[in-house]
């Protein structure tokens, strides 16, 4: 980071700070997606049960993963104070907790898993597949948490390229173990929609091996010697982080799990089909998010970086960047959509009762992204400026006290059936946006500009 002058400094800075944060969301994401496309083409039984089970996953990789982030301020901070010997073992008391994370989730799952999916009332199949879809991308759960250790290690150090070629790297080994597995191709198990589950946690190990190969190549990270010196575990670090992390990983769940709900929703009221179609809108619509979700996270650092300077008046011309471009190019997104809304859908599936059921499904998410864009960059402003309790507060209420109860009525109490429940994620999205545009308002009236 560094001050700039003008405002082509300022969009230069911003775009080099957010081109390897959304490639590394997408190729995140795209594993999903690869996920749910190929198991649309083994058939849409197997594509419902991949959406159930990729909904339920969602907001307990969000949750937890929001926990784990608490090492990026941590290991900043001790960045500026020169305490190298402690941010090693900050990293291998984290490594410990992302461990014990993982057994927790072992444990709900065990304990938890077939009575909700009981609950959901799906078709055997269906349930079937979405229990050892979760199974088998289970292998990679612990991997995974210790693999983001790592990248929250590298980002809070400036190396935010490191995990975008880690996943550059295996998106297409994802890609390619979903084919075998899913298909059964060159003597594999054709196991359909749950192939992609083993096939993302077999994916999760190869992340965690090149993240731990990373430490190793560079200098400046080898030099702390993370896997030669390893440290008895410490509550008291333990603590240290959940302190941080649990509130940052609860206000993250809450967000994400609203579209999970909704999914639930759907597959315990309406038909297989419906549940296809819906997943497949939400799940494109969610890889167009990470285009404002990622504009978002660069906003948090060059805002938070030009307010701690003192540069209030720099750190809204870096808001109104971020917010315009973040509006005008999801527009050209949503526009991109409506036209090609046909093809996307032949991506998921070849059956044209899911296709058109999907195609309307389209309809409704391009105002869902509208809503979704204002909202991510408008928290990522207040984010940049610490404020993060009233907004954490403006989501919940929009989202659980506003958008789910108002899409439950929509869809039972009028004719939109399932399309309710879009319409009151937008109503929810809506709601936080406006929120956070007058809490933003608010902070922006309340500090004075030297």
């Amino acid at each position: 980071m560094y001050p700039t002058v003008s405002l082509i400094q300022k969009i230069t800075l911003y775009r080099s700070i957010l081109w390897p944060i959304l490639i590394t969301q997408i190729s995140y994401h795209a594993m999903n997606v690869i996920d749910t496309m190929m198991s649309g083409r083994a058939g849409t039984t197997d594509l419902a049960g991949v959406a159930v089970g990729a909904s339920l996953w969602a907001p307990i990789l969000t949750g937890f993963n929001g926990i784990l982030m608490a090492v990026t301020p941590i290991v900043a901070q001790l960045l500026g104070k020169g305490e190298k010997q402690t941010i090693s073992r900050t990293i291998i008391q984290a490594l410990y907790l992302s461990l014990i994370l993982a057994l927790i989730v072992y444990l709900a799952g065990m304990l938890f898993l077939p009575s909700i999916l009981a609950f959901m009332g799906l078709e055997t199949e269906v349930s079937h597949i979405a229990k050892h879809y979760l199974i088998g991308l289970s292998i990679g759960l612990i991997p995974l948490f210790a693999s983001n250790v790592l990248r929250f290690f590298f980002d809070a150090q400036g190396f935010t390229r490191i995990t975008m070629v880690i996943l550059l790297i295996t998106l297409p080994i994802s890609a390619l173990l979903n084919y075998l597995l899913i298909f059964g191709k060159f003597g594999f198990p054709e196991l359909g929609g749950i192939g992609a589950g083993y096939a993302t946690g077999f994916t999760y190990w190869i992340i965690f091996g090149l993240s731990v190969f990373m430490t190793f190549k560079i200098p400046s990270i080898r030099s702390y010697a993370l896997f030669s010196n390893w440290f008895r575990p410490s509550l008291k670090a333990w603590k240290a982080q959940l302190s941080l992390g649990l509130p940052m990983g609860l206000s993250i769940f809450f967000e994400a799990s609203i579209f999970s709900f909704v999914t639930l929703l759907v597959g315990r009221m309406f038909t297989t089909d419906i549940i296809a179609a819906h997943q497949a809108a939400l799940n494109f619509a969610s890889l167009l998010f990470m285009i404002p979700l990622s504009m978002s996270m660069a906003l948090t650092i060059v805002v938070a970086y030009e307010i701690g300077s003192g540069r209030l008046k720099d750190a809204r011309q870096y808001s109104r960047i971020g917010i315009t471009a973040s509006m005008l190019i999801i527009t050209l997104a949503s526009v991109l959509l409506y036209f090609f809304r046909e093809p996307i859908s032949y991506l998921y599936t070849d059956n044209e009762d899911v296709v058109a059921l999907a195609m309307t499904f389209f309809i409704f998410a391009i105002f869902y992204q509208l809503s979704d864009a204002a909202q991510a960059t408008l928290q990522g402003v207040l984010r940049g400026y610490k404020d993060a309790t009233i907004p954490f507060i403006i989501a919940l209420v929009s989202y659980w006290g506003i958008g789910i109860p108002s899409g439950y009525l929509l869809a039972t109490l009028t004719d939109l059936g399932p399309y309710g429940f879009w319409i009151g994620i937008i109503i929810g999205l809506t709601c936080a946006a406006i929120g956070f545009w007058i809490r933003l308002a608010y902070i922006n009236k309340r500090i004075q500009l030297p």
